[in-house]
C-alpha cells in the first residue's frame, strides 16, 4: 500500500475500484483509504476529482476528521460540516474547505483497526444519510479483505529481517561438525558443517535457509555460512562436506571462496529439494574445481524423485542415503533392499555411500554389511565443534534381526 497514483500495485487498484464505487454512489469529489499508525494518517489509495489530492499524503492523525469520528466526537455521517462546531474546528474544515463527510472503520480479521474508508465533499449534502454510512462499512470490509494478505506478508517478512539482521552482522549462523566415519573401523575420514541458529527460534535449518531466500537474503546467508564452514578447514582434518544450492553456487561468490581451499578436502553437497534449472550450466561451473579433486555429493538420496534426476545429470562421487532410508533399516526388509539397490547403484557410477541418521547400532551394522561406506548420526556424535572431533569411533558388532547380511561384491 501507500504507492503514488501511476504506480499503483494490483491491490492499490482493486482498492481503488471500491473507492470509485463509493464516490459515485454517493455523488462525493473524495474518496480514500487510510492507514492510521497512532500518529500519522496516510491517505493510502486516494481517488478525486481535483488534483489536489494524491496517493501518499499525510496529516497528523490526532487533527483528522477520522479521529475525531473514531473517538465519537463526531457523528460518521456529516452532511453539513458548518453545523457542527467540533468539526469546524479541525484543520480540513479550513483547507481544503470539507463541508460534507462519511468515514467509517477498517478492521482486519483479527480485530485490530487499519485505518478508515472515507468519502468527503466540499459542499454540504443533505443527502447523505445512514445508508450511505452502511454502503461504505461493506466497501470497507471488503478492502479489508484485498489489503490484509499484503499486511500478513509484510509482517512476515519484518519479522525475518529482524531475526536475521544480527545473525547476518555478526557473520552468518553458527557452523558445528557432525564427524562421517567409516562403518567398516569407525575411522573419521571427514565432516559435514552444519549450520545452526538460536534455539528460541525453534525452527530448523533448512526453514530458516527458505525464509532468507523469500526475502531476498537467501545468497548472502549462505555464503556466510559457507565462508564459516570452509574456515574449519583449518581446525580439522579429513575433508568438509559443505551444502550449497545452485542458485548460490551459480551466483559466483561460492566459485570465488573455493578458489582459494585445497578442493580435494572439500564435498560439495546438493540437496535433493534444490530444483536446478540448468544443469549443463551447473556442470560447467562445478567442472574446473571437480579437476582439481573436489567432489559432489547428492544429499537426501532416496528421499524423492528429485535426487535421480540430479545423479544421472551430474555424476556425483558421493550418494548421502537419506535418513529415511536408514532409521530402522536393521528391522525393515524392504529398507535393507533398497539400501543394498542404492549401494549397487552408487558402486556402478564409481561413487561412494554415507547413510545418514544413523543412531543405533543395529543399524549401523546392516548398513555396513549391505555395503555403505561411511556413515554419520547421533550414533557416534551430534554436530560439535572442530575440538570435540574424534579420529576414530566405536563401531561395535551387533546381532542383526533376522540373522547376518551378506554384503554384496561391489566395486569401489
Amino acid at each position: 500500500m501507500g504507492s503514488r497514483r501511476g504506480t499503483r500495485s494490483e491491490t492499490d487498484e482493486q482498492v481503488a475500484q471500491l473507492l470509485r464505487t463509493a464516490k459515485d454512489a454517493l455523488g462525493l469529489s473524495l474518496t480514500f483509504l487510510s492507514r492510521l499508525d497512532g500518529q500519522t494518517q496516510h491517505l493510502e489509495v486516494v481517488e478525486s476529482s481535483i488534483p489536489l489530492f494524491r496517493d501518499g499524503q499525510t496529516q497528523p492523525q490526532s487533527t483528522s476528521f477520522c479521529q475525531a469520528i473514531l473517538d465519537g466526537r463526531l457523528p460518521p455521517v456529516i452532511p453539513d460540516v458548518a453545523k457542527l462546531p467540533e468539526a469546524m474546528r479541525l484543520p480540513a474544515a479550513r483547507f481544503p474547505r470539507i463541508r460534507s463527510y462519511v468515514a467509517v472503520p477498517v478492521t482486519l480479521s483479527d480485530g485490530s483497526l487499519y485505518g478508515t474508508f472515507c468519502a468527503a465533499g466540499f459542499s454540504k449534502d443533505r443527502g447523505l444519510v445512514e445508508r450511505d454510512r452502511a454502503l461504505l462499512e461493506v466497501l470497507s470490509s471488503a478492502a479489508a479483505t484485498i489489503i490484509e494478505p499484503g499486511l500478513v506478508e509484510g509482517r512476515r517478512r519484518d519479522e525475518i529481517v529482524q531475526r536475521l539482521t544480527p545473525i547476518m552482522h555478526a557473520g552468518g549462523p553458527t557452523v558445528l561438525l557432525q564427524p562421517i566415519v567409516s562403518l567398516v573401523d569407525g575411522t573419521r575420514v571427514g565432516a559435514e558443517a552444519l549450520s545452526r541458529f538460536p534455539a528460541d527460534w525453534s525452527l530448523p535449518p533448512d526453514v530458516v535457509f527458505e525464509e532468507a531466500s523469500s526475502i531476498g537474503a537467501g545468497i548472502d546467508l549462505e555464503v556466510l555460512a559457507f565462508r564459516r564452514a570452509a574456515d574449519h578447514l583449518a581446525n580439522v582434518s579429513g575433508y568438509v562436506a559443505i551444502n550449497f544450492s545452485p542458485d548460490t553456487f551459480l551466483s559466483g561468490r561460492c566459485r570465488e571462496l573455493l578458489a582459494d581451499l585445497p578442493a580435494d578436502r572439500v564435498v560439495l553437497e546438493l540437496s535433493e529439494h534444490a530444483p536446478v534449472d540448468d544443469y549443463d550450466e551447473l556442470a560447467a561451473a562445478l567442472a574446473p574445481l571437480r579437476d582439481r579433486g573436489m567432489r559432489l555429493a547428492i544429499d537426501d538420496v532416496g528421499a524423492g524423485f528429485s535426487s535421480l534426476r540430479h545423479i544421472v545429470l551430474t555424476a556425483p562421487d558421493v550418494l548421502k542415503l537419506d535418513r529415511s532410508i536408514v532409521a530402522g533399516v536393521a528391522d525393515d526388509p524392504v529398507l535393507r533392499t533398497l539400501a543394498r539397490s542404492l549401494v549397487d547403484f552408487a558402486g556402478s557410477l564409481g561413487a561412494q555411500t554415507v547413510a545418514e541418521g544413523i543412531e543405533t547400532v543395529e543399524d549401523a551394522v546392516v548398513l555396513r554389511d549391505v555395503g555403505v561406506d561411511l556413515g554419520q548420526g547421533w550414533l557416534f556424535a551430534r554436530a560439535g565443534t572442530p575440538d570435540s572431533m574424534q579420529e576414530r569411533y566405536a563401531m561395535p558388532e551387533a546381532t542383526v534381526p533376522g540373522g547376518p547380511v551378506a554384503s554384496p561384491a561391489v566395486t569401489r
